[in-house]
């Protein structure tokens, strides 16, 4: 199965690959500011607590780390405190509206933001300032961990002056859209009320459309997994697809085309797909159905608009071959409770179930969610700002619509203590512990992840290096496993996994 441009059902197919190159290049990313600062940190502490032993675990020795950074009432003045005052800020509040008042108010003093574009080479200078906003980030983590948000609040007031989506540095783009969620769950914790956001379907799937042309990611979770999936029905007649979360059904178009050049015929091809947009399944089911019957393919297409994990069963037949899939995000809770999920999948009997996780915790505490975020986000954001410009139209809406959507998700809403259940750390670690036996991605899924990868500029210009960074995404392959990262930090993992009781046909 070769990688091609995907097919939209809606038309011919997608359009291009982004070709748009980084003005210059930068000489230092922003995920080396987190652990410049992090290490910056660790030399500060006492000698005693300097020693670690046993293995390195980066998301607790951190959250150790900050435990130290006690929220410090450090007067910071404004502009109209008088000399040698400062404004103490209580740790509680007897009303809502006291809160809202001054912090309305503190934001119609500030003068209006204007943005200036900085000169392609100037990041580099902007290092000092984007370790100061990250340790300030840091140190409002640790206040809204201990409830401090009084403490919480009065660092947020100073991170959105200074701190811009629209800046020319990547660090105060992370910083700002960080701020922006930080600042919802004060609020969500100062009323005692945490919901997700309201679902703008259009927005975030327009979002994800960009999104996939300018980073590989989106497409590596594709053909990968459609790999897995082809060598799962090899010889098979009937098939079943349960997609998790088909959104608008992308990457079944691919596959479909190359089931219907099998030898022996193209299978008969049952689909159940889940979603939270009653209007975009119906759409997605009547697309592929027409490209179904474009390339010969009897299919038969079942919406279901609710999350996996809150039904009790998926309808399944004996003589069929099922395949589960799931590309993860944090846009929204697209699977329900996990530990019913995990039932449902024994009791569908997959042949093969292909899982694409985002490389970040969504259950632990709050401190150790906001690190491993902070740490992904930033690599997120510098490998798009890498090959985009800072005023690019297609790079703002997908930090606005994208990105900022999953880390408010992840920050102000996440968390058992605050959606009422235990989320899985990481699927694949619970599927092992829950007897599914894991299928290592073959080298033909490794070839297609390679040329993925090959389709995108090179930014670096050394693809003769043996770093593997080639154009600055890094590919890996390990345990059976597949991940693609940017430079030395793993963002997206693919693996396969079949049900102990898997139906053989």
């Amino acid at each position: 199965m070769q990688p091609q441009e995907e097919l939209n059902p809606a038309g011919d197919g997608f359009s291009g690959v982004s070709s748009v190159k980084n003005p210059a290049e930068r000489s230092t990313e922003l995920s080396r500011w987190v652990e410049h600062v992090t290490k910056q940190l660790i030399e500060d502490l006492p000698e005693n607590e300097n020693h670690l032993t046993g293995a390195y675990d980066e998301g607790a020795a951190v959250a150790a780390l900050l435990s130290e950074l006690r929220p410090r009432k450090i007067p910071r003045n404004s502009p109209d405190d008088t000399p040698g005052s400062h404004r103490n800020w209580s740790t509680t509040t007897n009303n809502l509206d006291e809160f809202n008042n001054i912090f309305n108010a503190e934001n119609a003093k500030r003068p209006p933001t204007t943005t200036t574009t900085k000169p392609p080479d100037a990041a580099a200078n902007d290092e000092p300032a984007g370790l100061n906003l990250i340790t300030l980030l840091l140190e409002c983590a640790v206040a809204v961990s201990v409830d401090n948000l009084g403490e919480a609040r009065r660092m947020l007031l100073e991170l959105t002056e200074i701190a811009s989506p629209y800046s020319a540095s990547c660090a105060e783009r992370v910083v700002a859209y960080f701020a922006k969620a930080m600042s919802s769950r004060v609020i969500n914790s100062w009323i005692g009320v945490s919901a997700p956001l309201v679902h703008n379907t259009t927005a975030i799937f327009s979002a994800f459309q960009i999104y996939n042309n300018l980073s590989p990611f989106v497409k590596f979770s594709h053909f990968t997994s459609n790999q897995a999936i082809l060598e799962a029905f090899h010889r098979q007649t009937r098939v079943h697809i349960i997609d998790i979360d088909i959104m608008q059904g992308l990457q079944w178009p691919a596959l479909f085309h190359i089931l219907s050049t099998r030898p022996e015929g193209p299978p008969h091809v049952r689909m159940t797909a889940f979603g939270p947009d009653p209007d975009l399944l119906s759409e997605t089911g009547r697309q592929l159905s027409v490209f179904a019957k474009r390339v010969g393919i009897r299919f038969d297409f079942r919406p279901i608009n609710k999350k996996c994990g809150e039904i009790e069963d998926i309808p399944t037949y004996s003589n069929e071959t099922v395949a589960v899939h799931w590309m993860q995000h944090s846009l929204y809770d697209a699977a329900g409770p996990d530990r019913r999920l995990m039932g449902l999948l024994h009791r569908v009997r997959p042949r093969v179930v292909t899982l694409v996780e985002q490389e970040i915790a969504h259950g632990g505490s709050f401190l150790d969610r906001f690190v491993v975020s902070l740490h992904y986000y930033s690599t997120m954001f510098d490998s798009i700002g890498s090959f985009l410009p800072v005023d690019d139209p297609g790079r703002y809406r997908v930090e606005q619509c994208f990105m900022h959507r999953e880390i408010n998700n992840v920050l102000a809403v996440g968390g058992p203590a605050r959606s009422g259940e235990d989320k899985y750390r990481h699927w694949r670690s619970e599927l092992s512990r829950n007897g599914f036996s894991q299928i290592p991605m073959s080298s033909n899924s490794m070839a297609q992840a390679q040329l993925i990868v090959n389709m995108f500029p090179n930014n670096y210009g050394n693809n003769n290096n043996n770093n593997n960074y080639g154009n600055g995404y890094s590919l890996v392959q390990g345990d059976g496993i597949l991940r693609l990262g940017w430079k030395d930090t793993s963002l997206y993992t693919a693996s396969a996994w079949t049900s102990p009781n898997s139906i053989k046909s």
